[in-house]
């Protein structure tokens, strides 16, 4: 059975479980320079170049994958949030693009295989696509609001890079996450479409949106809803968010998403949000007991965690959820907002 296939029917049965937080995993180890660096030469100070860790520390991050797949996770992602040409230019390391991406792909994979050996259930792995530092919706100059940094078709070739790396190391899927722009969004989308293609394998894409403020919007302005429906085209075997919020205020969003989402929804929060200091006080139990009233009302078919969560956060939440229904995909988008509309289904 294909990893769709296999990820589907599970998803039928039961609360699929994601994994937690990277950064804040790292953290815990209070790496150094050289760690970062390794036998590296580079002319940039690496350290919190957590990508490359892949390449200097593969202990680390197989270390980090192992634990998530031992605290209950199903999935796990890459450790390649920053992994294109463009975030990686903060440390002069655009040249290593391609061999972090498919180095951290084998990494992730391997922790999988050695987890699913151990027991027999599937487990499977997502390259993990971060937003980069540049938008295509907004300028970064306020004296001249057309001015763009980049433009779309560079943006794309910029995950295309990552994509096709990620798909040649063995990843399940590509997850396209913390969305706060829209069109760099679809630029992502876009990249992993024809990466698949061009690898000859299938490997659906999953997308995740991030909110930027209370209003309940990204940084380009939609709704997660707007959102869904501008990136349907794309048929994302999984569509939710991630990032920003706790599980607390994450939960209108959700509400909002699962009456018009017909696919899988997938939604990792924040462990709270975070205290004068920067830190994230939520503790396991309290982040499980709030994803678990998402379970209830039945808005999700897979949870974790992001910023402050740890293995710890994602054994609470996987044992909370143990048992529960997963959420049901309705068969056809719910599109009654304008008086005398009926569901409609989107050309292929």
């Amino acid at each position: 059975m294909n990893a769709e296939a296999a990820f589907r029917a599970a998803a039928a049965e039961r609360i699929l479980i994601f994994d937690g937080a990277y950064g804040t995993a790292i953290q815990r180890f209070q790496l150094t320079e050289a760690d970062y660096r390794g036998d590296l030469d580079l002319s940039h100070d690496q350290k919190g170049n957590n990508d490359l860790l892949c390449l200097t520390r593969p202990d680390i991050i197989e270390g980090i994958h192992t634990a998530y797949f031992e605290a209950g996770a199903d999935m796990v992602e890459t450790n390649t949030f920053s992994g294109t040409r463009i975030a990686m230019a903060d440390y002069g390391c655009e040249h290593l693009v391609r061999e972090i991406n498919l180095t951290a792909a084998k990494i992730a994979r391997a922790a999988a295989d050695k987890a699913e050996a151990k027991d027999g259930r599937r487990r499977f792995v997502a390259g993990a696509i971060g937003p980069t530092n540049k938008t295509l919706s907004l300028s970064p100059d306020v004296n001249d609001p057309a001015y763009r940094e980049i433009d779309y078709d560079a943006l794309k070739a910029e995950y295309r890079e990552q994509c096709d790396a990620l798909i040649e190391g063995g990843v399940d899927f590509l997850l396209v996450e913390t969305c706060f722009d829209t069109l760099n969004a679809k630029a992502a989308g876009m990249a992993a479409r024809e990466a698949e293609a061009a690898s000859g394998r299938a490997v659906p894409l999953m997308v995740s949106f991030t909110i930027t403020d209370m209003s309940g919007r990204n940084l380009s302005g939609h709704t997660i809803e707007a959102f869904w429906f501008a990136l349907r085209h794309l048929k994302p075997l999984t569509m939710g968010a991630n990032c920003a919020f706790g599980a607390d205020l994450m939960r209108p969003y959700l509400i909002e998403l699962a009456k018009s989402c017909d696919t899988l929804i997938l939604a990792y929060p924040n462990a709270g949000l975070p205290n004068e200091l920067g830190k994230y006080d939520e503790l396991p139990e309290r982040t499980a007991e709030l994803i678990d009233e998402w379970v209830r009302d039945g808005l999700v078919n897979a949870v974790g965690g992001c910023c402050g969560t740890t293995p710890e956060h994602i054994g609470a939440i996987a044992k909370t959820v143990a048992g529960a229904k997963p959420r049901v995909t309705p068969e056809l988008p719910v599109v009654t907002r304008l008086a005398g509309l009926e569901p409609f289904t989107m050309a292929a």
